[in-house]
Order: C-alpha cells, then sequence, then structure tokens
C-alpha cells in the first residue's frame, strides 16, 4: 500500500511518543524485569488478549443483523482477524476497511458499505462501554484520592465523565429515532459552515445512521451492549495477568482505567501496531497508580508483542486461505473512494442547481 503523509505523521508520532517513555530509564533494567517476569502467566495473559477478538465477531453479527441476516460466526470471524492483523502491518489503519472488504469476499449478500458502516456502530459500543468503565474505575476506593485531572476531583471528573457518556447514547439513540431531522441537521450546518464539505459530511451522516439500526431493537442493543462490555472486561483481565506477571502491583481497577487511557491513546497517528503510543499512554497511564517507569515499560513491551503475534499469524492465515492480497483491500479503498467522490459530486451539483 502507498505511503501518504497520514502514514509519514504516524511515524512521527509514534517516534517522538516511544523516545518521551524511554528516555528516562535504563534498558537494561527493562530487559531485565521482562527476565524475572512468570513466563506462565505472560503466555496466559497472552491466550486472554486474543480471546477478545472472537468477542468481536459475536457482537459485529449482532450489528449486522438487522441489515444483513444471520451471519455465520466463521466470516465474521476470520475477517476480523484479518482487519486486526491489517492493522497491525498495514500504515493508515486500513484494518477496518480491511475486515469489511474480506467478510464481503465470504458473504458476497454483504455489501462493502453495510459492513463498513456497521463497523462505525462497532466503534460508537466501544467508546461508550471503555468511558463507562474508566470513569468507573476512577470512582474506586482504590484509584488515588489526591489526583486531579482538570482541575477537578476524580469523583467530579468521573461524574461529569459518565454524565458525557450516558449523553452520548442518549444522542444515538434519538438519530435513530428521527434521522430526517438529523440528516438536515447536517445539512443545515454544514452549508453554513463548511459548504465545501457539504455533500461529503451528509454522505458520513447517512451511512452512520444507517449502521444505527441495531439501536432500534431494543433486544439486540442490549445484545450488543453486553457482548461489548463482557468484550473489555476480558481485554482488562488480561492486562491485569500481564500486571501479575511482571510484578506489578495495582488492582484490577487499574486495568479498567488504563484500558480507557490506551483507547484515547491509540486514537492519535502512529505507525502500524501502535509502536510508541502504546508504551507512552501505559507508562503514563500506570504512573497515576504510582507504578515506576522501568515496571511499567517492561510490562508495556512485554503484553504489546505478545498480544500482537497471535492474532497476526490468525490474520496471515486467513488472508492467504481467502486468496486475498493486501493490493486488493488497496483496490477495494480506491474504488470506494471513487463511489464517494462521484456521490458528492453528485449531490454538491444537484444542490447548485437546486440553488441556481
Amino acid at each position: 500500500m502507498k505511503l501518504d503523509w497520514r502514514a509519514g505523521l504516524g511515524v512521527v508520532v509514534s517516534g517522538v511518543l516511544l523516545w518521551l517513555a524511554v528516555r528516562s530509564v535504563s534498558f537494561g533494567d527493562v530487559v531485565a524485569a521482562l527476565r524475572d517476569a512468570n513466563p506462565w502467566l505472560f503466555l496466559l495473559c497472552a491466550v486472554v488478549a486474543t480471546c477478545i477478538f472472537p468477542l468481536r465477531a459475536i457482537r459485529w453479527r449482532a450489528i449486522l443483523a438487522p441489515v444483513a441476516g444471520d451471519i455465520p460466526f466463521g466470516p465474521l470471524w476470520r475477517s476480523t482477524a484479518i482487519g486486526m492483523m491489517v492493522n497491525n502491518l498495514v500504515p493508515a489503519r486500513a484494518g477496518e476497511v480491511a475486515r469489511a472488504f474480506a467478510l464481503t469476499r465470504e458473504v458476497p449478500r454483504v455489501p462493502f458499505t453495510t459492513a463498513l458502516a456497521s463497523l462505525a456502530v462497532d466503534r460508537i459500543f466501544d467508546a461508550i462501554v471503555l468511558l463507562g468503565l474508566m470513569f468507573g474505575a476512577m470512582l474506586s476506593p482504590s484509584f488515588p484520592s489526591d489526583a486531579r485531572i482538570a482541575g477537578l476531583t476524580v469523583p467530579q471528573f468521573a461524574s461529569v465523565g459518565m454524565t458525557g457518556v450516558v449523553a452520548l447514547l442518549t444522542v444515538s439513540w434519538l438519530a435513530v429515532l428521527m434521522p430526517a431531522r438529523v440528516i438536515g441537521l447536517v445539512r443545515t450546518v454544514a452549508h453554513a459552515m463548511v459548504p465545501r464539505l457539504e455533500a461529503r459530511l451528509v454522505a458520513i451522516a447517512e451511512q452512520g445512521l444507517g449502521g444505527l439500526a441495531v439501536l432500534r431493537d431494543g433486544r439486540r442493543f442490549v445484545a450488543v451492549a453486553w457482548w461489548a462490555l463482557v468484550h473489555w472486561l476480558v481485554h482488562a483481565l488480561a492486562l491485569w495477568i500481564g500486571f501479575l506477571a511482571v510484578g506489578l502491583d495495582a488492582p484490577f481497577s487499574a486495568a479498567l482505567f488504563l484500558q480507557g487511557v490506551l483507547g484515547f491513546a491509540v486514537a492519535l497517528p502512529s505507525t502500524p501496531g501502535f509502536v510508541g503510543v502504546f508504551e507512552y499512554a501505559s507508562a503514563k497511564g500506570l504512573a497515576v497508580y504510582g507504578v515506576s517507569e522501568t515496571l511499567a515499560l517492561s510490562w508495556a513491551f512485554g503484553y504489546h508483542a505478545l498480544s500482537f503475534v497471535p492474532i497476526t499469524l490468525f490474520g496471515l492465515v486467513y488472508l492467504v486461505r481467502l486468496g486475498v492480497k493486501l493490493g486488493d483491500i488497496q483496490g477495494a479503498v480506491a474504488r470506494e473512494r471513487d463511489v464517494q467522490a462521484a456521490r458528492e459530486a453528485f449531490a454538491t451539483s444537484g444542490d447548485e442547481g437546486t440553488r441556481s
């Protein structure tokens, strides 16, 4: 795949954050801490960390069901593994496109745009659950009582955060119940503030609202939320087992807090696999609990490597078995961009004709 300015920015951000993470520690001490780690606990950590991906596939099936019917678990799991592998090896965050594309190859009745829109919903549930668990951890008695964030005490900050999570969920639900009004609002605001991007923003809103169809069914919504919760609790368990492996003394709530910090961090531009970003965020997140930089980085390097390898290997095997090449995924991205550009051009010409 071609490198662009975004990939270059990711390399710079990852390099700077990796340097900031390791500049004040002895790499020899980090290696020594890893050598002293419990290998069996680290192995268990890797197994539990890999289990989150089948859980994500189960959740994806529930999201797609209203618009694509019942899809077998196998194609969803293999597509998820391929997407995560691509995120680990390819620049520009192409994993979501790869995941959607792989599913359409195995299940042709699912349109590419539908699969892609469903992944936007997947991320909305991720954000809601991740933030909820992180703010809940901040209300735990084990969270350092003297910590202040943005000038607020921890209970105040967590309360504001939980209010934001509820607000995000409410807005998403209202958007599904009143899609025409939401599209009209997006169109009005975009036309007033960024008219050149009006068609693109409206198209994005329409695609996102289509994926949010799962919220119309109360039982299905609960199922998606439940699997999202299980996913992130299992992920936190993997982090915590890693803590035990390196002798890091922190409660389970610290893993809930840290995964929220990591969720924010990996949204930054970075290299494939989030190198540097992951290590820096881990050191800063664990510092809240008084963990030394050396021990935090020994955990971060060990966990990052062990969680990286299994899903990457799974994804590579499934990619080969499916007969798909990375160039095929690049072609799918290019075609989707061409279709989107054509839609925008058509919408823009229509708007101009209406105004004239």
